[in-house]
């Protein structure tokens, strides 16, 4: 029969998303149950956050394989024994219940990832240590998002790309097209309208088509290896010859998508939406609209699901703070038309009016903190506030196998600063007085308070130094 019955590790949730952040506490315990009493050397627990990346080339016959490594913390409690503690500690028969306590360091590191050849890993281990035997170990992982993101405010800003080309062997004329979305933030959820107006001034026919892009860059040993996954592809109807026509894109980010990671040395994960004209035989132009995705309760004010894009400025309910024109105007220099939407042959898109109150709340409203307090269990894993402690743990006495026996957390290990120089106590001697006490001088008035102008009276004397700066002697003065 086995000693170790049963050993699981548990760690305690901040929010309905499980996640943690920078600086948040992780509170949890180990369940050791066992069937008859055991020695153990230690029983401990360790929290960590480690990066890898490995990926293998092959060149000619070799075969090479890169790797790279990165550690941002690691955290270790005993609960049983101790590193430097040599003699064994015997526990006995029952369910004994270990709590521990970590604090996630301060800083900047990356969301949990995993990929093809890297992952970033946050995870919680326990391990029992014992002589003579391999050493039980449990382990769970921890969901980490980062709070650490660029000016929230740069990010709002709209962005707009364009593209000229003009049309080669196959065809004559050229094409123009400028495309546009309202922000560069967005979260999981949340649907991104993208306005494309195009100018095709060419003899060719072509399609627009939108995608959403994953890049993923992983680094090892001055070498990168880049993969790229499309989320999302639109195709729009095709644009006839000589025709200008404005096409509207709504892409909607899947609500379980990971988040943008531009803080890790070796692995960097970004977005982009790419909008191309099709054409054929002629090179696509394109337009690259590099956006950043963030949590979901990250940025002030955001909404799952929510669209506040200002072209739909009737649907959101309130005015838009973007300079990106409506659809119904023109984002090119084409010539207005009253039934055109702004420019000959183009589609036009009525949006209703939207209704504002006097005083319309803005839209964007973002405090002077880039990473605002919010309430518990909203923030996302942001600024958690740490578990209200239980009631004080049971006697750390054994006990039969149906009740199980609380030990109380580790106290946090003592460091002991080194010791500073013995202070040296000089030998009783006289005290001498040095320096002569300062003089004392009668303060000046201002020249503000001055009325007699010593330059302009010629009659009178200038007034002596002595009475200007009396000294501190006892005797008379022998300025002159």
């Amino acid at each position: 029969m086995p000693s170790v019955e049963s050993f699981a590790l548990t760690y305690v949730a901040l929010n309905e998303s499980r996640t943690f952040s920078e600086g948040d506490t992780v509170t949890g315990k180990v369940t050791l149950v066992l069937q008859k009493e055991v020695s153990a050397k230690s029983l401990h627990v360790k929290a960590k956050g480690d990066a890898e990346v490995r990926w293998s080339e092959k060149t000619g016959d070799r075969n090479r394989t890169y790797r790279a490594s990165k550690r941002y913390f690691k955290l270790k409690e005993f609960l049983v024994g101790g590193q430097e503690d040599s003699k064994e500690t015997v526990i006995p028969k029952g369910i004994h219940v270990f709590k521990f306590s970590f604090k996630i360091p301060e800083g900047s590191m990356p969301s949990t990832f995993r990929g093809i050849h890297g992952k970033i890993l946050y995870k919680l281990e326990a391990a029992l240590a014992r002589s003579w035997r391999m050493d039980r170990t449990v382990q769970q992982e921890i969901n980490f998002v980062s709070k650490a993101y660029p000016d929230i405010h740069s990010l709002m800003m709209p962005q707009v790309g364009s593209v000229n080309k003009k049309m080669g062997l196959f065809s004559s004329g050229q094409v123009h097209m400028d495309v546009g979305i309202d922000r560069r933030a967005y979260a999981p959820g949340e649907t991104v309208m993208i306005v494309a107006q195009i100018n095709n001034s060419s003899s060719s026919d072509m399609s627009p088509k939108f995608s959403f892009i994953q890049d993923v860059v992983y680094r090892a040993s001055g070498n990168t290896k880049r993969k790229k996954h499309i989320i999302h592809k639109v195709t729009d109807s095709c644009i006839k010859a000589q025709t200008q026509k404005e096409v509207q894109c709504a892409i909607t980010i899947p609500p379980g998508q990971m988040q943008t990671i531009q803080n890790c040395d070796i692995i960097t994960v970004e977005y982009h939406f790419k909008v191309y004209l099709d054409i054929s035989f002629a090179f696509d132009p394109e337009v690259l609209l590099p956006v950043v995705i963030l949590p979901v309760h990250f940025r002030p004010g955001l909404q799952s699901g929510v669209t506040t894009s200002p072209y739909l400025a009737g649907a959101t309910g309130g005015p838009s703070n973007s300079d990106f024109p409506p659809p119904t105007a023109s984002l090119g220099p084409y010539p207005a038309s009253p039934n055109s939407g702004g420019y000959p042959g183009a589609q036009r898109y009525s949006v209703p009016q939207p209704t504002y109150s006097v005083n319309p709340p803005p839209m964007y409203a973002f405090p002077t903190n880039a990473y605002p307090t919010q309430p518990p269990y909203l923030s996302g894993g942001y600024n958690n506030p740490v578990p209200q402690p239980q009631t004080p743990y049971g006697s750390p006495s054994s006990s039969s196998s149906s009740t199980p026996v609380l030990h109380p957390p580790p106290s946090a290990p003592t460091f002991h600063p080194p010791p500073s120089a013995p202070a040296i106590n000089p030998s009783p001697s006289p005290s001498f007085n040095m320096a002569a006490p300062a003089p004392s001088y009668n303060s000046l008035p201002s020249s503000m308070m001055m009325n007699v102008d010593f330059l302009s009276q010629s009659d009178e004397a200038p007034p002596s130094y002595s009475l200007l700066f009396p000294s501190s002697a006892t005797g008379s003065s022998n300025a002159k």
